[in-house]
């Protein structure tokens, strides 16, 4: 829940986490909220949203190919391989059930690929 301080012509003006003297609460999925924040309709969100899980499967993906040596990570163009290692590197910091490239005990590291 967020509150809403509305300007004179009745516009959003701020948004706040705790309520403000002459704020309302308004939900985050509001059109009004959606605007102000420059989001143009609940739909553009709910695709963004869809393309955020859709990367998840696709590391995936690379994670079972690699792992089944059906590719290498070397075969990937290098911006690719420095992506997928960043995000890579923040899963396995902040999610334990990620699939691991290289076993954490590999003395080589990421050398190996």
């Amino acid at each position: 829940m967020l509150f809403a301080r509305r300007n004179t012509e009745g516009h959003i003006d701020s948004l706040h986490r705790d309520q403000i003297h002459g704020s309302e609460p308004m939900l985050s999925d509001h059109p009004e909220v959606l605007a102000f924040l420059g989001v143009e309709s609940s739909e553009k969100y709910q695709f963004s949203s869809m393309d955020a899980r859709l990367v998840r499967v696709l590391e995936d993906l690379v994670d079972t190919l690699i792992e089944r040596n059906v590719i290498r990570l070397t075969d990937l163009p290098e911006d690719a391989q420095q992506k997928l290692l960043e995000r890579k590197r923040f899963r396995d910091r902040s999610c334990r059930d990620a699939l691991r490239l290289v076993p954490e005990d590999h003395p080589a590291g990421l050398a190996s690929f």
